[in-house]
């Protein structure tokens, strides 16, 4: 048996560099690295929250994440963006929103959601998936592409912002269908602002009933607290629980969306054409949303992907995953995190000054998330976006009068 000479060294042979190779960074030396590659863009981000954050708080009803995101088209389409941004704005987009999400379910606990009684609770679902479906079919009818009726779909059913947002990671939409998702949520949603109290007034509702229908119909949480505000406490407090309820259906519906996905990329043949080119010029296929490969996204690594890189913040990049046939999984892994932090708040693990500090925590990482995704938008593209303002319109009348149904015939 022949043995290696010692050579008084610990080195392993196999770990020596070939002559002439640069050695590799170390841990710290790499981290650092990534860290001055993250923070222009990150900078870049925390500035827009700061903004955004002092504009929601002169503007009732309007989010900081929704400002955020319009601070982030201007930004790209006014020549602002540079090269140097696009790592911590793809960050941001990305982990910084997943983290957003998954704190979102701490804001929500099941005993007051489930105090509501079995009544509302049928309301809320039947507002809200009834709404899911309705939007999506007829976003197919009137020539709006699949991905973006989704988007649409998610935002007006269910949460606005931060449910496009979550929707917008297993859909393979890109950044022009999230802007205009959320476009329609922000405007219909305002204009709930105004229209529904007028309404309650005219229908002869109660402060219960108006507050139920506000918490189930109304887009944004932000534009729940307005309207219950404006209209008094008794309103304020049924809206609100009723709304987080709507909230709680988010990861059932994302995760539903992804089995479905992923079963249409399993059965679907690779480099299968669309079925229809539809708003956006984007081919449309039923089983994944539609998709259109964009340049540079054949190069993306799976981290990347999310947030991509051909455009400043990486629009396309779920046409990178639905071009190259990637399965969405079961249940993507900020989901279960939601839930997981659903079930620690209604168990009571969760202290309670963490509980009430944690929503503006959340809507910071929200805004900065949003923010980065706001940066990949073209608005050449956007503005032809009317048939979704139209499919926006009609969902939010779905959902209104839905709920309004229920709540007349709950009492």
């Amino acid at each position: 048996m022949a043995f290696l000479p010692f050579t008084g060294s610990s080195e392993h042979p196999t770990d020596r560099h070939a002559p002439g190779a640069a050695p590799r960074p170390g841990p710290v030396r790499r981290a650092a690295a990534e860290l001055r590659a993250l923070a222009p863009g990150l900078g870049t981000a925390a500035v827009a929250v700061v903004l955004s954050t002092s504009l929601s708080r002169a503007v009732p009803g309007m989010s900081a994440a929704v400002i955020a995101v319009a601070c982030g088209v201007v930004l790209t389409n006014l020549g602002g963006f540079h090269r140097t941004l696009r790592p911590g704005l793809r960050f941001a987009g990305r982990r910084l929103l997943r983290l957003a999400i998954v704190l979102l379910g701490l804001q929500i606990a099941l005993p007051e959601v489930l105090a509501l009684g079995w009544r509302a609770l049928m309301v809320i679902a039947a507002a809200t998936g009834g709404t899911f479906l309705a939007t999506r079919w007829i976003g197919g009818r009137i020539g709006v592409s699949p991905r973006r009726s989704l988007l649409i779909a998610t935002g007006v059913s269910v949460c606005g912002a931060a449910a496009v947002a979550a929707m917008h990671e297993v859909a393979g939409s890109d950044d022009d269908d999230v802007a205009s998702a959320i476009s329609v949520v922000v405007l219909y949603g305002s204009a709930t602002i105004v229209a529904l109290p007028l309404l309650a007034r005219l229908l002869g509702l109660t402060p219960h009933q108006f507050g139920v229908w506000a918490g189930a119909s109304v887009h944004e949480v932000a534009q729940v607290a307005a309207i219950g505000a404006a209209a008094g406490a008794g309103v304020l407090a049924s809206a609100v629980v009723v709304k987080l309820a709507r909230v709680v259906l988010l990861a059932p519906i994302v995760a539903l969306t992804s089995v479905t996905l992923r079963r249409g990329t399993a059965t679907r043949p690779a480099g299968a054409p669309g079925t229809a080119v539809t708003e956006g010029g984007v081919a449309g296929t039923p089983g994944t949303a539609g998709g259109a490969d964009t340049p540079g996204d054949a190069d993306m690594s799976e981290d990347a992907a999310g947030a991509g890189t051909g455009t400043p913040a990486g629009a396309g990049a779920g046409s990178a995953v639905a071009g190259a046939g990637r399965r969405p999984p079961v249940m993507p892994l900020f989901v279960m995190g939601f839930l997981t932090m659903v079930i620690a708040r209604s168990t009571g693990l969760v202290p309670a000054e963490v509980t009430q500090a944690l929503p503006e925590v959340t809507g910071v990482l929200l805004a900065a998330a949003l923010f980065g995704l706001g940066t990949g938008v073209n608005l050449r593209e956007l503005v032809r976006g009317g048939r979704s303002l139209l499919l926006g319109g009609v969902a939010t009348a779905v959902i209104g009068v839905i709920s309004l149904l229920g709540v007349v015939i709950i009492g």
